[in-house]
């Protein structure tokens, strides 16, 4: 998907939505075999990376400087493979619950992504980039209130989170078509970023499908 208007449909590490490009074939089939495999056993859980984009503005924990990134088909699923065993054998290590939900995150695999994210809440709650990237995955799965609820949530904890309340107006003007609390939103998101070129890309998107709509 060519990084236009249409490249608001999906959100990266830094919590903002943009195209994903880049992911490894081989590395996908190999990792989604074993996480598929490593999902279906009940002892896993008890609940519930840096990709090409916008810039690297608060990263979550256990993810800074690209930690838990893959790096590549050999590297990647080793790596995987030995988180899932960390978690595995405990899952109140909340750096490696974590980890393992951001390579889950960048992959697309949303529902395993929200359990572990879900999960490191449960260990260190409270974490509004963690709530964001619930929220995403909610969004991917075409569950729209709770996606918004989650950035709602995330901004209360924090309302300095632009990232969060860019994707509430993702969610209102886009997804849900509630032009006037995307615009409402959207005044309080430039106040936070005034000249970010990112949110006035989003501002026109928005008017322009209000625009369809009249």
């Amino acid at each position: 998907m060519p990084a236009t208007t249409e490249s608001l449909e999906i959100l990266t590490k830094d919590n903002l939505i943009f195209a994903v490009f880049g992911i490894l074939l081989g590395f996908i089939a190999g990792y989604l075999l074993h996480e598929v495999m490593a999902a279906r056993q009940p002892a896993r859980l008890t609940a519930g990376a840096v990709v090409q984009g916008m810039p690297q503005q608060g990263v979550p924990p256990g993810n800074a400087g690209g930690a838990g990134a893959p790096s590549g088909p050999g590297p990647a699923m080793e790596q995987v493979q030995q988180l899932s065993r960390r978690v595995q054998e405990n899952p109140n290590d909340a750096d490696a619950v974590l980890q393992l939900a951001n390579m889950n995150f960048e992959i697309g695999q949303w529902a395993r992504a929200r359990d572990l994210y879900s999960q490191y809440l449960t260990l260190r709650p409270e974490n509004p980039d963690v709530l964001s990237d619930i929220g995403v995955t909610y969004r991917e799965q075409g569950q729209f209130d709770q996606a918004l609820d989650m950035f709602r949530r995330a901004h209360a904890l924090d309302s300095s989170h632009w990232r969060s309340l860019f994707n509430q107006v993702v969610i209102l003007g886009i997804d849900l078509e509630r032009y006037d609390e995307a615009e409402e939103a959207l005044q309080k998101l430039r106040q936070l970023q005034p000249g970010n070129s990112d949110v006035e890309r989003l501002a026109t998107e928005v008017e322009q499908r209000r625009s369809q709509r009249s």
